[in-house]
């Protein structure tokens, strides 16, 4: 899985298998969006969202989980 790292914490993951990709954050950036992620019909667990190529994650979503899961992390 690749990740994006900050010093040696890593704050955001991405992965792709077979039917559906997704995007591995902080918990608690899960749970900072988590009425936005349940808006959009996008299926999500403790850590990360899942999501298909024909229906990606909008890209302020990602940003706005990708700032926050850097906050968690103390970025």
């Amino acid at each position: 899985m690749a990740g994006f790292q900050i010093e040696e914490t890593i704050v955001a993951g991405h992965a792709a298998f077979s039917k559906k990709c997704g995007l591995y954050v902080d918990p608690g950036a899960i749970a900072a969006h988590a009425k936005q992620i349940a808006s959009l019909n996008l299926k999500a667990t403790r850590t990360g969202v899942t999501f298909s190529a024909s229906k990606p994650i909008p890209d302020d979503l990602v940003e706005k989980l990708a700032v926050s899961s850097r906050g968690e992390k103390g970025f």
